[in-house]
């Protein structure tokens, strides 16, 4: 699977990266030299991405031990303005870096009933000072898979910590996992405030972002991992009602491991 980082959209039509699967297929000189530029690619926003971000932490240390130090800052002008802005762009550049590295999967065999329990009882404690309501249904004994545990937990975070954004304080948040024909079903389902059907058709493209201090990188996200499984994932939302995702996992792939 081809996967071009988002700065490069602009650039990459669909039919630019037909073009292109079509060249890597043709022999396997212009498949490796492709792919070698893919790679560079990725490597390149990964230097940069780390570069920005240690200078960036250190002058956020270095301001916190300010304001520690002399609590009176916090009433200049636009104190609190430059922190937030900081912690964002610390943010953007580590989901940056997630999402240009959201195809590189560190296998490993998944026992998923244990892991997505695990991973709701992780997304709850976020949960005990609120009032919203966590329910799940994970079936017991789901079939094992080959995958990435690291990246799978965080994209489906993503879609929790989402869910818990846009409901209430008393909203309903709830995930379920099933398997059904060779596949993992997972559903993320909130009653919470919905997208637009304007937004929906580029809700998985990197950067456009409809919520206050997002990224606009998290679904994208979703979406890179989810593909790299070899999976899907679908949005289905009713304004001001309701918003679910489902996402599919091949169960086939734990062949890769057994084998």
């Amino acid at each position: 699977m081809l996967h071009f980082f988002a700065g490069g959209l602009d650039m990459f039509t669909l039919d630019d990266e037909k073009q292109l699967h079509r060249l890597m297929n043709e022999n396997s000189d212009n498949y490796m030299l492709i792919q070698k530029l893919l790679d560079f690619q990725q490597l390149t926003i990964s230097k940069i991405s780390h570069e920005i971000r240690n200078p960036l932490t250190l002058i956020s240390s270095t301001l916190q031990l300010i304001q520690k130090q002399h609590p009176e800052v916090t009433h200049f002008a636009y104190w609190k303005q430059m922190l937030e802005d900081i912690s964002f762009m610390k943010t953007l550049l580590e989901e940056l870096s997630l999402y240009n590295n959201g195809t590189r999967l560190h296998k490993t065999v998944i026992h998923t009933t244990d892991f997505f329990n695990r991973l709701i009882l992780s997304f709850a404690t976020t949960l005990t000072e609120s009032s919203i309501e966590l329910t799940s249904n994970i079936e017991q004994n789901l079939p094992n898979i080959a995958g990435d545990p690291i990246k799978l937990q965080e994209a489906l975070l993503n879609l929790l910590t989402n869910a818990r954004d846009a409901v209430k304080p008393d909203g309903k948040i709830y995930f379920s996992a099933q398997s059904k024909d060779e596949s993992i079903i997972l559903h993320i389902k909130d009653n919470g405030c919905g997208i637009p059907q304007s937004h929906l058709s580029d809700i998985f493209t990197p950067f456009p972002t409809y919520k206050e201090n997002g990224t606009g990188l998290g679904l994208a996200i979703v979406k890179a991992v989810t593909e790299a499984h070899h999976g899907t994932v679908y949005v289905k939302s009713i304004p001001f009602h309701s918003t679910s995702f489902t996402l599919t996992l091949p169960i086939q792939d734990k062949c890769e491991k057994d084998s």
